[in-house]
């Protein structure tokens, strides 16, 4: 049976009215273990945790529009207005476009559960997202490893193992089979190696989609993990301390030694695209995209590198590697030289003004034009 999460308990803490809590209430009782997207391969129910995301995130979108006056009686009283202010709301505090459109999931999601399904558009439908830089990119721009930073990723682990061999551990996970850092916590390893030649990751991962990647010669690390697994789930987190606990100290001992985007540049998150790059390289022969090699593999090798790299990292479409990987065609474009200010200018010129035309003749985007010119007017 799934777990089902405690509603009230999510709720109560926004305050709402009584008569708005109980209509809440009994909507999220019905529906909050509902799968809504309508990609998902896995037929689980939701976890816990999404479960709370998505409740979380209703409460305080409904907590926003009465801060600001408007003091729905229900949900069932929530319009396109409202959703359009959200949306307004949201753009001018700065949240990005992938943000706002995961919290358009879960207003789209209630809005069906109320019988209104097309009361919420999609982001675009309300912005422009170009004009204020929402446009949402699943092609990777930059190399996240470590190595790319300069960091030695093996040196900078011991020097993590000196502070916590658990969380050490974990890193190693992390960097041998490119688990997500929730999968690290959750994988037991004994149970794991189901046989020497493949891991079996099935606990912590998003949408619930099991996979199995290949050991290799990585078996030691498996065995360190083995020993410093506890004795009453299996994992690699210590018996005294919840998932949550220890997500807190795991992040505490990252900041720590510097592992983090203000510190370093880096996260633990890009020691599973070294791991997913590395697996690209070895199947097509070249490096990825995003190592700006300048050299293209075979077109039927860089395919069945991408398919690896997609089952490696437990998605289930191909372009997703390109999240890990970027594509050639994109590093192409970031590496071109772009006009200077003053070829801008004369491009303009050329064009009577014309943005569009001189964009076109300088072989560059009309966004990429604004951008050079520093951002003045828009119009032609």
């Amino acid at each position: 049976m799934a777990a089902i999460l405690n509603v009230r308990a999510v709720v109560k803490k926004y305050r709402f009215a009584p008569e708005f809590r109980d209509a809440l209430l009994a909507l999220l009782d019905t529906h909050v273990t509902q799968i809504h997207s309508t990609t998902r391969i896995s037929h689980k129910a939701l976890s816990v945790k999404t479960q709370e995301r998505r409740a979380s995130a209703l409460c305080k979108s409904f907590r926003e529009l009465r801060n600001h006056g408007y003091t729905l009686q229900t949900p069932w009283s929530l319009k396109h207005k409202h959703v359009e202010f959200l949306v307004t709301y949201w753009v001018a505090d700065g949240q990005s476009g992938g943000t706002i459109e995961n919290k358009l999931t879960y207003l789209r999601a209630i809005a069906q559960w109320m019988g209104k399904p097309k009361l919420v558009r999609t982001l675009a439908d309300y912005v422009d997202r170009r004009e204020h830089g929402l446009v949402r990119s699943y092609v990777a721009t930059e190399d996240k490893s470590w190595e790319a930073h300069g960091i030695d990723a093996a040196a900078k682990i011991e020097e993590i193992a000196r502070t916590c061999p658990y969380t050490a551990v974990q890193l190693k996970l992390q960097a041998a089979f490119g688990v997500r850092v929730e999968e690290s916590f959750m994988l037991r390893p004994v149970e794991a190696v189901r046989n020497p030649q493949m891991l079996a990751v099935v606990r912590g991962t998003k949408g619930g989609l099991p996979r199995e990647v290949p050991i290799e010669s990585k078996m030691a690390i498996l065995e360190e993990a083995a020993r410093l697994s506890n004795g009453v789930t299996g994992s690699t987190v210590p018996a005294d301390r919840t998932l949550k606990q220890w997500r807190d100290w795991y992040y505490y001992v990252l900041e720590k030694h510097g592992v983090t985007k203000a510190g370093l540049g880096i996260t633990s998150h890009g020691l599973r695209h070294a791991y997913l790059q590395s697996l690209y390289e070895r199947t097509a022969g070249t490096p990825a995209p995003i190592k700006r090699a300048g050299e293209r593999p075979d077109p039927q090798l860089h395919q069945q590198a991408m398919r690896r790299v997609v089952q490696a990292a437990g998605h289930s479409r191909v372009t997703k590697a390109n999240a890990y990987l970027s594509t050639f065609a994109r590093q192409e474009r970031l590496q071109k030289k772009l006009p200077t200010v003053e070829e801008v200018r004369e491009a303009l010129m050329s064009a009577d003004g014309n943005k569009s035309h001189a964009a076109a003749a300088l072989g560059i985007s009309r966004q990429a034009l604004y951008r050079i010119l520093g951002g003045g007017s828009r119009r032609d």
